[in-house]
Order: C-alpha cells, then sequence, then structure tokens
C-alpha cells in the first residue's frame, strides 16, 4: 500500500528532526523515516550546541523526537531502499509499502571509516577521537597523538596545539617526503613531534588508551611504543547518499566524498528534492547541521504554500 504525506524526511539526526519540526509546526503532513544509525553514536556527550553543550547525543535525539510529535509529525523505524520521481516522489521502505510525497528532504549524513589499526575503533569516540572543537576540551593538555592519514594531517596536528602542547603526529602511510617546508616549519615552531613510521597498534590498559605501538622490530624506530593518553584520526567519510545517485541529482567531488550540488537553502538540481546536514556537506557538526534542516523546512512550507496559491489561481 503506497501513503501519501507532504513531506518525507529521511533520516531522523539533527538536521532530519529540526527540518520535521519546521515542518510539523507549519502543519505540514510530514513522515520521518529513520533507519536509527546516527554518526555521533559512539560518543558519549556533545559539545559547542548552545543550550546544550555536554548533552549525549542519545538524549539529543530523544528530545527531539518527543518535540516532532507534538506536531503530528510521524516517525517510522526503517529503512528507505528505493526512490523515484514522477511528479512527486515515492520512497519504498524495507520494511514494506511505500510513501508519496511532494517534497523529499535527505539528512541521511555520513558514516564514518576509521583507518584499519587494531584498537582504534573500540577506543573511538572516548580517547581516540576526531574534532578538538568536538572533543578538546575534554582532553585539555593530555599526552596527544595525532595519527596522519594524509598530508593534510598536519593541518589537524597543528590545530589541536591548541589544546595540548605534548603533541606527536604519527606519519602512518604518510612519507616524510610529501610534507612540504611550510608544514616542517609550521610544525617545528608548534613543538609537534614528527614521527615516522607505521602505528602497529593501539595500546590500551585498565580501559584507559596508554599508547600506540609502531610496527617492526624496534631497530630504527619500528616496534617503539609511544606513550600517549588521547589519539586524534581522520576518518574517511563516507556520503551516504545513495538516494540523491537515484533522483538523478547533481553531484560535486570534494576531498571528502561525492556531495549534492545545493543552493543556500538545500534545495539540489531536482525540483522537491532537499539535502540537510552531513548529506549536504562534509563539516556539518550538530548545530549546524540542525540549522540546515530548519533552514530547508521553512523554505519547503513556502514552496508549497505558493505553488498551491498559484495553482488554485492558475497562475
Amino acid at each position: 500500500m503506497t501513503e501519501s504525506c507532504e513531506v518525507v524526511v529521511v533520516g531522523g539526526g539533527a538536521a532530519g528532526l529540526s527540518a520535521a519540526l519546521v515542518l510539523g509546526r507549519a502543519r505540514r503532513r510530514t513522515l520521518v523515516v529513520d533507519a536509527g544509525e546516527p554518526r555521533n553514536a559512539p560518543s558519549a556527550h556533545m559539545q559547542g550546541y548552545l543550550s546544550r553543550d555536554g548533552m549525549s547525543p542519545a538524549e539529543f535525539l530523544a528530545t527531539g523526537r518527543e518535540e516532532i510529535a507534538r506536531y503530528g509529525v510521524e516517525l517510522v523505524r526503517d529503512r528507505v531502499v528505493d526512490a523515484t520521481r514522477e511528479g512527486d516522489f515515492t520512497v519504498t521502505l524495507a520494511g514494506g509499502g511505500s510513501v508519496r510525497a511532494r517534497h523529499l528532504v535527505v539528512a541521511t549524513g555520513l558514516q564514518d571509516e576509521l583507518p584499519p589499526v587494531p584498537g582504534l575503533a573500540e577506543r573511538f569516540g572516548r580517547d581516540v577521537v576526531h574534532c578538538p572543537y568536538c572533543h578538546g576540551w575534554e582532553v585539555r593538555d593530555l599526552t596527544t597523538g595525532v595519527l596522519a592519514s594524509s598530508p593534510l594531517s598536519v593541518h589537524q596536528a597543528l590545530m589541536v596545539t591548541q589544546w595540548s602542547k605534548d603533541v606527536r603526529l604519527f606519519l602512518h602511510h604518510v612519507r616524510e617526503a610529501e610534507l612540504t617546508d611550510v608544514d616542517r616549519r609550521r610544525l617545528a615552531t608548534a613543538g609537534v613531534e614528527v614521527v615516522p613510521g607505521e602505528v602497529a597498534e593501539v595500546l590500551v590498559e585498565g580501559d584507559r588508551l596508554t599508547g600506540v605501538r609502531l610496527a617492526g622490530d624496534g631497530s630504527s624506530g619500528g616496534g617503539a611504543v609511544h606513550a600517549r593518553e588521547v589519539l586524534y584520526v581522520a576518518p574517511r567519510a563516507v556520503p551516504r547518499g545513495e538516494l540523491f545517485v537515484r533522483l538523478g541529482a547533481e553531484l560535486q567531488e570534494t576531498p571528502f566524498g561525492s556531495y549534492p550540488v545545493i543552493d543556500e537553502r538545500g534545495l539540489t538540481s531536482v525540483p522537491g528534492l532537499w539535502a540537510a546536514g552531513n548529506a549536504s556537506g562534509f563539516a556539518e557538526q550538530v548545530v549546524n547541521a540542525a540549522s540546515r534542516g530548519y533552514r530547508a523546512g521553512a523554505a519547503i512550507n513556502g514552496e508549497l504554500l505558493f505553488a498551491d496559491l498559484d495553482a488554485a489561481a492558475q497562475v
């Protein structure tokens, strides 16, 4: 059976719930489809969101779900496996059935892929972290490592020195020759120690990160253990953008994956198809994602209103 509503929001994170909240308050028949896989699930808390600083991601989402329900927005635990557009959109759900909607908001976010270093994934969101703005205050002044994934990790290591003065950059699979003269001067000036060689594993004692061990037999630094209390890593961002591809939206390649081309409101090249949160770009933290969702929700309400007015007036 195919149901109908005015707007389907795919993804129940900060962006999707924010869009749904605006649409619900605008009295739009809105459905949120959420697979329950938030990107920040490993984190115990989130920071930098005014009035919500330190709140757990789970509590934040639970509060958001309660708020949208007050305005008649329905949320279903399911996954959208297909979407087509013939005038309206039709989204197909993994649990069976489909839903038609005039507008479709994709707020599916992205997935973090960590380097395959033993012990790394188990500590992610605790003492293995990715963003100094998200975690820097909580791990300030600790002995800190940065696991390089590309020469761009030099930037991450330099940023981290704002929160710790004992920082080591582990080059891992990055060759020393890939560092520019500017990189070397900045790292030296900031007091960042550069450690060549592959990181073999993350060391943990008593549920606490204690260091990293390099690969090798101990010669030329190989096999050496570096005591560290926190390790920054830059995961590979994998956008969950399958629906944009299926619907033929124009995409643009970035160093962090392929994202849809959007206007300032979040509208893609496909009429009625919107992107919000990390589905629209790599660097949308929770507060930014919520803002993106709000902007898209308000724009959609206006689009629906004037489309109906023009149709009734035969403009």
